[in-house]
Order: structure tokens, then sequence, then C-alpha cells
């Protein structure tokens, strides 16, 4: 079966998003034009690599091609929710990352997760054959906009453990800081 590209553009809207509970989310991604919406489920550090590597981009572009060449309207941060029904389509597993002269964007391929290695030739590449794909172009502004965002969602969950920097749980944490012991009190 051939795969399936889903092509988005002019996107209206490319958020991160989540659901569920912090210590218990699952992350998405959903890419809007028109009236076709291709939701994506990914890991948190997935997440986090993304807005990482488009900012790092962004800031490439910028030194290469000059910062007014890519001044736009800046767009505020999308804060609303995530679209639903929210059906996933498939589960992120190699994620690319571009710049298009031509069309002055950032292109981000999502790929779904396959069971053979993904050939890196599939990455930003229309082949009949390779896992399915979100390509989304977004605009130097949009793109600054997805990174601010998807940065909020990632820093929403848990707090981190002053410690060991492992997320604390409402329940309790034991820090492998403190091998295993917790500090006294004086009400002990």
């Amino acid at each position: 079966m051939p795969r399936i590209i889903h092509v988005f553009r002019q996107p209206e809207r490319f958020v991160a998003g989540t659901v569920g509970e912090p210590g218990d989310r699952s992350f998405y991604l959903q890419a809007i034009q028109e009236a076709r919406t291709v939701s994506v489920l990914l890991e948190k550090q997935q997440v986090s690599v993304l807005a990482d590597r488009i900012s790092a981009l962004l800031q490439e572009v910028a030194r290469r091609f000059g910062s007014d060449d890519l001044s736009d309207e800046e767009p505020g941060t999308d804060l609303d929710p995530l679209a639903v029904p929210l059906e996933e389509e498939f589960r992120v597993g190699t994620m690319g990352l571009g710049w298009d002269a031509e069309s002055r964007s950032i292109v981000v391929e999502l790929l779904a997760v396959t069971e053979e290695e993904v050939d890196e030739s599939v990455v930003l590449d229309d082949t009949e054959e390779g896992p399915d794909a979100l390509r989304v172009f977004l605009s130097p502004p949009q793109a600054r906009a997805f990174a601010d965002r998807a940065e909020r969602v990632v820093t929403a969950g848990r707090p981190p453990c002053p410690l060991c920097a492992e997320p604390l749980d409402p329940e309790g944490h034991v820090c492998v800081r403190l091998n295993g012991y917790h500090q006294r009190t004086p009400a002990d």
C-alpha cells in the first residue's frame, strides 16, 4: 500500500498540545488548514527537541539570509486547546526539518513509526514507499510561535525535584540523590 503524505503548505494552525493530567499526558502535534485537521502522537522529548531545533534553524537562517529578509507580522502564541475530536493519524518515529528557500519556509516532516529502519532519503521526499508522513510548511513567525508554545507545553507538566530534576509526583518522590532517605523535619 502506498504511503500517505499529509501536506500543509499554508496551515492556519500548527501546534503542540496534550491530553491528560501531568504525569500521564499524551503529546500531540496538530495541523489545520481549511476543513482538514491532522493530529499525530509523539513523545514529550520529541516535542522538546523539535522546538529546540526549530529555534536553532531560525537563528541559522537569520544569520545566513539576514533577519530583515525574514521579517513578517509576528503572530501571538496560540494558547487555544487542541481541536476536537482528536483522532490520531499515527505515532511519530522520525522527524525531519529543513529550510525551503523558494517559499522561505521552515519545513517540518513527521514520519510514522515503522518496524524497519527509515532510510534518510525518505525524509522530505515524495517517494511511493516508506512510512506515512505529515509535512508542514511554516513561515518564520509561525515557526517561532510553534516553538514558543511547544516549550510551554513541555514545561507545564510536573515540577522538577530541586535535587535530581526528576518530576515530582503529587503522592511523593524517592529522590536518588538522597539515597532512599528523606530529611527529617522537627515534626517527625
